[in-house]
């Protein structure tokens, strides 16, 4: 397998988790996509404002690729978390924008870089902080996959809305009334184990 190839297959599972996050704001209202649905606050458009932050960091900062992006929630004046939640001014359109935006800074650094390519972590500390951009895409879409998962959840919580994408949901084929007595037989099955302890 080639570089270009190996390249390609990073690069097709990290957008597939992009593209999927971003599917999970769909048909939303404002209120919904921000709203904190979980007790640590954990909201649809927070998870992507933070990934957008995670692509500009690994795969171009660290590898001295500045995206000349303004993210005034990092830095020492930045409120606690302020990267996992959009502010009322913080419009979807601007969020979904700077996603996409790092899409693109971090798609340009993975083609013009070779994958041993080694960078600096800026918020690493000292004599631990060197990467090469193989391992950054790694941790990125690792990220990624896991605010969609987490996404996906939410999702599901709200309105049922499951799956990879529109068309291609993911699932068991199984109607309203089959997903109601699969999760019945669970429930049953959590319980009898829990009495047998």
């Amino acid at each position: 397998m080639t570089e270009e190839d190996l390249k390609a297959d990073l690069h097709r599972y990290l957008q597939s988790a992009r593209d999927a996050l971003l599917w999970k704001l769909e048909g939303l209202s404002e209120y919904d996509v921000r709203r904190p649905l979980t007790p640590t606050g954990t909201n649809l458009l927070g998870l992507v404002k933070h990934l957008a932050g995670v692509e500009l960091g690994y795969l171009g900062d660290t590898f001295g690729r500045p995206s000349g992006e303004d993210l005034p929630w990092f830095g020492e004046a930045a409120e606690t978390n302020g990267d996992m939640w959009a502010t009322a001014e913080e419009s979807r359109e601007y969020v979904v924008g700077l996603y996409r935006r790092a899409w693109a800074h971090s798609d340009a650094a993975i083609e013009a870089l070779t994958l041993d390519t080694v960078g600096k972590v800026p918020w690493w500390p000292d004599g631990k902080d060197e990467v090469t951009l193989h391992h950054a895409v790694v941790r990125v879409t690792a990220d990624t996959q896991r605010h969609a998962g987490q996404a996906d959840v939410l999702r599901e919580l709200m309105d049922g809305a499951v799956g990879m994408s529109k068309d291609n949901d993911s699932m068991m084929p199984g109607d309203a009334a089959w997903w109601e007595d699969y999760r019945s037989r669970l429930e049953r099955a959590a319980r009898e184990a829990d009495r047998r302890v």
